[in-house]
């Protein structure tokens, strides 16, 4: 055997793996098309890596199996993360939400992976592309662009369809396929939201105004940042529930979600009624979104000549509006993929397929997808961590 195991993909689930692998004394190859280590933790965060949050529970995690992801998230917590950032000497900083982001760059959690990886002894082969992956006795088979590679155990940590232009492919999905396991479909998430013409032509008008907001989709619910694009919504609170959006849905969308303004604008009508209604709403959010909020809602003049009947009316367009989208923007402007491995074929505490003794499935190619804000880092830390205990 060349390896005890070998590893597909130098990503976050993957590099973390390996170091735990290492560790352990195991002869670890590991194996990426690209021709860096880590390529998606550099651009993530604005180059910044917001590499956990402080408040990772389970139910912020969609899978078929919402508890699936407790064992591992629970062995190698948040707090170990931190902990191994810490010792690197790394500075970091809290954002907003528990998102916790590098003082300077997230070119330092790729070093201190490599470097963690060093040490374990692994050996990072780049710029490796993998034909097939095959059973073989008490073991596998590789067949590589730069020869055949024999391996006890192996490691799927391909990551899902999102962001193509760093190298993302289904490849891991296609050996699930091929090794007959179970898969859930796949969709882009934590990705803008497009709409039909009718609907994003007075929205592209808007482009470039951000709000804070609450947007809601079912019982899910956000409330954080929404942008206005040429192309539709973005902003994390829509990031958050195009994760949870199904086609055919409406969202509903509060934009100012801080305060209901239809008191405000009633007591202000009987001290400044001459005020028009939109430079009324435009005091508490920006004049071009006031203005589209009172053309949306019919009402011009000012704010003395409109009835209860009126504000209320607007209230309904400011607070509760609805619209539906006709499609996430795709796999391109994606952060992660939805869906993926069925967690049923795989083992919770371990990753290893259940019935192909010594396969094993991390990170975002299985069917475990969390919020933003740094919690699918987590999971590939700590899936990662889980698999490279036992392969």
């Amino acid at each position: 055997m060349d390896a005890d195991v070998v590893i597909l993909g130098a990503g976050a689930a993957g590099m973390m793996c390996a170091i735990e692998a290492g560790r352990r004394s195991r002869r670890v190859i590991l194996l990426d098309h690209a021709r860096k280590a880590g390529e998606k933790i550099r651009i993530s965060g604005g180059g910044r890596c917001n590499f956990t949050n402080l408040n990772i529970q389970p139910e912020r995690f969609l899978s078929q199996n919402p508890r699936f992801a407790l064992s591992a998230l629970k062995r190698y917590t948040q707090w170990d993360f931190i902990a191994m950032i810490d010792a690197a000497g790394i500075p970091w900083h809290e954002k907003t939400l528990g998102q916790l982001f590098c003082d300077r760059s997230a070119k330092d959690v790729i070093a201190m992976l490599l470097d963690h990886m060093t040490q374990a002894g692994v050996d990072l082969r780049l710029g490796v592309s993998i034909d097939t992956v095959q059973n073989k006795q008490n073991g596998f088979a590789l067949a590589t662009n730069q020869g055949e590679l024999t391996a006890r155990s192996v490691v799927i940590a391909t990551g899902g369809k999102s962001i193509p232009k760093m190298g993302a492919t289904g490849f891991g999905y296609r050996i699930a396929e091929q090794f007959g396991l179970p898969l859930v479909e796949t969709r882009p998430a934590l990705v803008p939201l497009t709409f039909a013409q009718q609907d994003l032509q007075p929205i592209s008008e808007l482009s470039g105004i951000s709000v804070p907001a609450r947007v809601s989709c079912g019982k899910a619910q956000f409330e954080e940042g929404l942008l206005f694009t040429h192309r539709g919504l973005s902003g994390p609170s829509v990031l958050q529930i195009s994760s949870y959006w199904q086609d055919g849905d409406a969202i509903t969308v509060d934009l100012h979600a801080t305060a209901n303004l239809i008191p405000r604008l009633k007591e202000h009508r009987q001290a400044s009624g001459k005020i028009s209604v939109k430079n009324a709403l435009a005091m508490h959010m920006p004049e071009k979104l006031a203005a589209f909020l009172t053309t949306r809602a019919g009402i011009n003049g000012n704010l003395a000549d409109q009835s209860n009947a009126a504000l209320d009316q607007l209230g309904e367009v400011v607070h509760s509006w609805s619209i539906k989208p006709v499609g996430p923007e795709g796999y391109r402007t994606a952060e992660v993929t939805l869906g993926g491995v069925d967690t049923n074929a795989l083992n919770a505490r371990t990753m290893e397929v259940r019935n192909v003794p010594g396969l094993y499935f991390i990170g975002e190619v299985v069917d475990v997808t969390g919020w933003l804000g740094g919690y699918n880092f987590q999971w590939a830390w700590s899936s990662g961590w889980a698999a490279g205990q036992v392969c």
